[in-house]
């Protein structure tokens, strides 16, 4: 098993940290409750936006499979890792809704494993599709979009 492999399983870890059952400890304004259901849901969203246009070749894996092509339009025009950026915004809504510590923890934890993976994948995508992955590198945000003004 390499690195690569110990991110897959680290980010199922964190993930199940995020879900793991136990009690409620607190709390939570209705206000902070209504925010926190309204990530999960978000998160979700973008998580099934970014997998959809893969089809049959989304792998959790590092290295995109052979089969791949270089997602650039879409929810990919956005942010080059919807998927990610959907599941960080779900594991911290799940968090919060869990209403104890152990959850925000890994959420916190499957961030760093996230962040560790992204770049990793991001110099395997640089390394197959070349100045092609580093211009759309360039041009469009790694985790969030950039809030653009309205136009009058």
């Amino acid at each position: 098993m390499d690195r690569h492999d110990l991110l897959v399983v680290a980010q199922g870890a964190a993930a199940a940290g995020v879900l793991w059952p136990g009690r409620d400890r607190w709390d939570v304004p209705s206000v902070v409750t209504g925010a926190a259901r309204g990530l999960v849901v978000a998160g979700l969203a973008l998580v099934a936006a970014g997998a959809a246009p893969h089809g049959t070749s989304l792998t959790p894996r590092v290295a995109p499979p052979r089969s791949a092509h270089l997602l650039t339009d879409g929810v990919y025009a956005r942010t080059r890792h919807p998927i990610y950026t959907g599941l960080v915004a779900a594991a911290l809504g799940t968090a919060v809704l869990r209403r104890r510590a152990r959850p925000l923890v890994a959420a916190a934890g499957l961030v760093a494993v996230l962040d560790a993976k992204v770049r990793a994948e991001e110099g395997a995508l640089a390394e197959r599709f070349g100045d092609e992955y580093r211009d759309y590198a360039a041009r469009t945000p790694r985790w969030l979009p950039r809030v653009r003004a309205a136009r009058p």
